[in-house]
């Protein structure tokens, strides 16, 4: 009997935000896809195994929340997990409207990123 390891995909440009992203998940016991843009993602959505996104809003080409309303619009429904350096109420409204079920101001702890991965899970 295989148990079905969750896949989290990380979108974040700062390379080295989303490296060490990826190796705490892989060290939490998720599988990880990672991708330097949202064109990045968008490319590879039909193919990716995630369970749910873990989303910087600043993005080098187009915004982690236009990202978001794309994948809407294509008919993809992933829990998402918003993350930001700028964080300010208008931001966090945006991303609620965008579907967001988490929202971490950056840097955070690594124990909050775990907690809003596992609900986002759960939304499933």
């Amino acid at each position: 009997m295989s148990i079905r390891q969750e896949i989290v995909a990380v979108v974040d440009d700062d390379r080295e935000m989303r490296m060490s992203i990826a190796s705490l998940l892989s060290a939490c016991g998720y599988g990880t896809e990672t991708f330097d843009s949202a064109t990045a993602f968008l490319n590879a959505a039909e193919a990716s195994q995630a369970t749910c996104l873990v989303v910087d809003i600043q993005l080098g080409d187009i915004s982690g929340l236009e990202l978001a309303r794309q994948l809407a619009v294509d008919g993809f429904m992933y829990p998402i997990i918003f993350m930001t350096a700028r964080d300010d109420e208008s931001i966090r409204r945006q991303a609620a409207a965008a579907g967001g079920v988490g929202f971490l101001s950056k840097p955070f702890p690594e124990q909050l990123l775990i907690e809003a991965i596992t609900k986002a899970i759960g939304c499933l």
